[in-house]
């Protein structure tokens, strides 16, 4: 059955109390109706999720949806039944006879979208019984983990490419936030995707901005930017949890309210850092990557990297968790040698054949591409997704653009102590010898009767340090990983060293200023006397959150709490006007919400008298 676009916005607001689509969401919806395999790639943030719900609700076909997390499963299901929609979802969080009332209500046909990870969904048993009923639809998100040239490959999601050949009467859609080429033309292979059928949408977020710092010590920088931006909520990233446990003591111990997360945290506590930040309008959250998939909290103002991601796509991926309501929001990556070691040593200890780790490390040097460069930082991101603009004007390089320095002679200083030392040693241990520091290191080797000893004394350490992450990154110089981080010298680093090449490369400040805050403090549209009225809101919201157990968001959106406290509805006629308000979710809260606004209104009229 064909839907218009007007049939379609209607069961929009019926079912999910918004009044329109949002861009690129139609076209979508409309090939999922018409029962065709699509593979989309979307920015998170620009709606994936409702563009597979609502064909399943208004085509009354039973749909699974295949998710990598529990909490996701979780987080989804609550909001689909906030909306008066029922869902299933089985999963190991859940124990069995929780799980068989699901399944139940699945194969009664009272919920139409059944939530499963890709490991059970593709058991044997649940194909079996899921052949007994009429599954029109297979819902497939974070597709780019089926894909071995993905950046977050999962073994155990290759095995959905089965599925056309199980079920080849059911259509397969395949969501993402981040694919390349390569990732988009495999998973569309393994799930017969004609190329007409990809749909990659606009990866621009052109309300991020971006800028990277390349300090040795980040956490100097970091109190007085975080200090700037006190009052809103943000994400700050790290590598390890132990650094993650660490940085959230340091910023509490700094007056800041930040919660760490990460995997070896219990369930519990996991629970309640995720509950803090989307209530709590200031908090910083520490965390690891294990933080993020799924986050449904619209104004995130920044998005902290404290080290170099693993690749491109992660970082695309967790920059994009940052304003998502299209408000000013920023990012900031601290880029560092030490950093780029470890990552390097990570990809070569961790599993996968060599063509997988030469393009995980191909990756890795894109992004490195995207730190050092001096041009614009959204056109190399955007390049690596086939994008192309000239210039953004919202990144740190287009806004103060770096001036370009001769640093040949210095080059050639560290090239000739890198070959004069044998090619065996580290930054710190060529840092002392170019310096002419004593160190017992350096006199056991003898080290210090080289010609080369000393040859930098007058060069400071930290210029020293970035020309040779640069003449690395610039591949004039190699770590030799088996050799534990040896630096080498290339073919390159030789033309350097016989003044037959030149090395020139962004200018060296010794103080990196951090850019001014760009962002505000929202609602920022509201009067002193709605954001009152909003705040009380939000009291009430988190409130029944703590009361139903599940996330306040999921009640209501900041954006629905804005417009209620900006237009002040006391009819229902009123509240159904408002973004975010249907028929189930005016049941559950008019009365609640009405009461809080009637007593603003008369508190109000109250003073002015």
């Amino acid at each position: 059955m064909k839907h218009t676009n007007e049939e379609l916005k209607s069961e929009l607001k019926k079912n999910f109390g918004y009044h329109n689509f949002r861009d690129g969401q139609t076209e979508v919806i409309h090939k999922i109706l018409n029962n065709q395999n699509i593979l989309v790639v979307m920015p998170t943030g620009a709606g994936k999720s409702l563009c597979y719900q609502l064909p399943a609700i208004i085509s009354n076909q039973a749909t699974v949806v295949v998710s990598p997390l529990v909490s996701l499963m979780e987080d989804q299901s609550k909001g689909l039944k906030e909306d008066g929609i029922e869902v299933s979802r089985i999963h190991s969080g859940q124990d069995r006879e929780e799980n068989i009332k699901n399944w139940r209500l699945f194969t009664s046909g009272r919920s139409k979208i059944l939530y499963l990870s890709p490991e059970r969904l593709m058991q044997e048993r649940m194909l079996s019984a899921l052949r007994k009923y009429d599954v029109k639809g297979f819902v497939i998100d974070e597709a780019h983990c089926i894909s071995k040239w993905g950046a977050q490959f999962r073994p155990e999601y290759e095995e959905l490419s089965k599925l056309k050949d199980i079920f080849p009467e059911a259509h397969i859609s395949a969501f993402t936030a981040t694919a390349d080429t390569q990732t988009r033309n495999d998973i569309s292979k393994k799930l017969s995707i004609k190329r007409s059928n990809i749909i990659v949408r606009d990866l621009n977020r052109p309300n991020l901005y971006l800028e990277v710092k390349t300090e040795e010590s980040f956490k100097t920088s970091l109190l007085p930017y975080l200090e700037k931006r006190r009052g809103l909520s943000g994400i700050v990233y790290c590598l390890s949890r132990r650094e993650t446990d660490e940085l959230a003591e340091f910023l509490r111990s700094n007056g800041f309210n930040s919660v760490a997360y990460h995997a070896r945290k219990s369930p519990e506590e996991k629970i309640d850092a995720f509950d803090r930040f989307v209530t709590e309008s200031d908090l910083v959250m520490v965390a690891t990557i294990a933080f993020g998939m799924g986050i449904d909290k619209s104004d995130i103002r920044y998005v902290v990297h404290a080290n170099i991601p693993s690749n491109i796509e992660s970082f695309y991926q967790e920059i994009g968790r940052a304003g998502r309501d299209g408000l000013p929001s920023e990012t900031l990556l601290f880029y560092r040698l030490s950093d780029l070691i470890k990552r390097q040593r990570m990809l070569l200890d961790g599993q996968g054949d060599e063509k997988y780790k030469l393009l995980e490390y191909k990756r890795l040097e894109t992004l490195i591409g995207y730190c050092e460069t001096v041009s614009c930082r959204r056109k190399a991101l955007l390049s690596y997704f086939d994008q192309h603009i000239s210039k953004c004007n919202n990144c740190d390089n287009c806004l103060h653009p770096a001036k370009v320095q001769d640093y040949s002679r210095e080059a050639r200083i560290i090239i000739s102590t890198v070959q004069s030392t044998g090619q065996s040693f580290g930054s710190n241990h060529l840092l002392d010898v170019i310096q002419g520091k004593d160190t017992t290191k350096v006199k056991n080797r003898s080290h210090n009767n080289l010609p080369c000893f000393g040859l930098g004394r007058e060069i400071s350490k930290g210029l020293l340090q970035t020309l040779i992450r640069q003449l690395i990154t610039s591949g004039a110089l190699k770590l030799n990983l088996d050799r534990y981080g040896a630096i080498e010298i290339t073919g390159i680093g030789l033309e350097i060293l016989e003044k037959t090449r030149n090395f020139k490369t962004r200018e060296y400040l010794e103080k990196q200023k951090l850019s001014n805050p760009r962002v505000s403090r929202p609602p920022a549209k509201l009067t002193s006397e709605s954001t009152d009225l909003f705040n009380t809101l939000k009291k009430l919201r988190y409130k029944i959150s703590k009361e139903r157990n599940v996330p306040a968001y999921v009640i209501f959106p900041d954006k629905t709490l804005e417009q209620l406290a900006s237009v002040k509805p006391t009819t229902e006629t009123a509240f159904l006007e408002i973004d975010g308000i249907g028929p189930k979710k005016l049941e559950q809260y008019y009365d609640l919400f009405c009461l809080e606004i009637s007593n603003h209104l008369t508190a109000n009229k109250t003073e002015n008298l």
